[in-house]
């Protein structure tokens, strides 16, 4: 009788396995690796509050090429990649880019001795209920997400950027 009850058990798993996997409406997936990737889908509607706790949103940066990077500072390469991304912007702020730095859950405190210890000086957001995550599907930290002034995300990067890479897909799309 074990056998039996085991051999269904095995194949009610195996057929819940089989089933197909619903998600919420939006972009597909994102894949785990090396990036970027090219995509096209329109910005999620994304609005949290930053580290002064003023609301915020995506929809604010229309209109300039926007960096969307999900980081935590638990995250080792999310913490190799903040000297990067503070001097791309630093070296590109000023033709109609910004970098928006979304934490992951981090306490608001943790965020900002973060922030202070690695002099970032762009826009970082407070995401406690991993808001960000669920809106781009794609859990994976860090994530950077490219959006076009016309709101479009256009390219992925799963896992920590590298300042060639940022040159190559972004500084083309900036102004001089």
């Amino acid at each position: 009788m074990f056998l039996i009850g085991g051999g269904l058990l095995a194949i009610g798993i195996a057929a819940l396995l089989l089933l197909p996997k619903t998600s919420p409406p939006g972009p597909d997936p994102v894949d785990v690796g090396t990036g970027p990737a090219l995509v096209d889908f329109p910005a999620p509607d994304l609005q949290l509050q930053d580290l002064d706790g003023q609301p915020t949103s995506l929809a604010d940066y229309r209109g300039q090429v926007v960096l969307v990077n999900n980081w935590a500072t638990w995250c080792p390469p999310c913490r190799q990649e903040m000297p990067i991304l503070e001097a791309f912007y630093a070296d590109h702020n000023q033709q109609g880019f910004t970098i928006v730095a979304i934490d992951a859950g981090d306490p608001p405190e943790v965020v900002s001795e973060f922030v202070d210890n690695f002099g970032m000086s762009f826009p970082v957001w407070i995401d406690p209920t991993s808001q960000a995550l669920n809106r781009f599907r794609n859990n994976y930290l860090p994530s950077s997400y490219l959006i076009d002034e016309a709101g479009q995300v256009i390219m992925v990067w799963s896992g920590a950027v590298t300042r060639a890479s940022l040159e190559e897909n972004i500084t083309p799309l900036l102004r001089d």
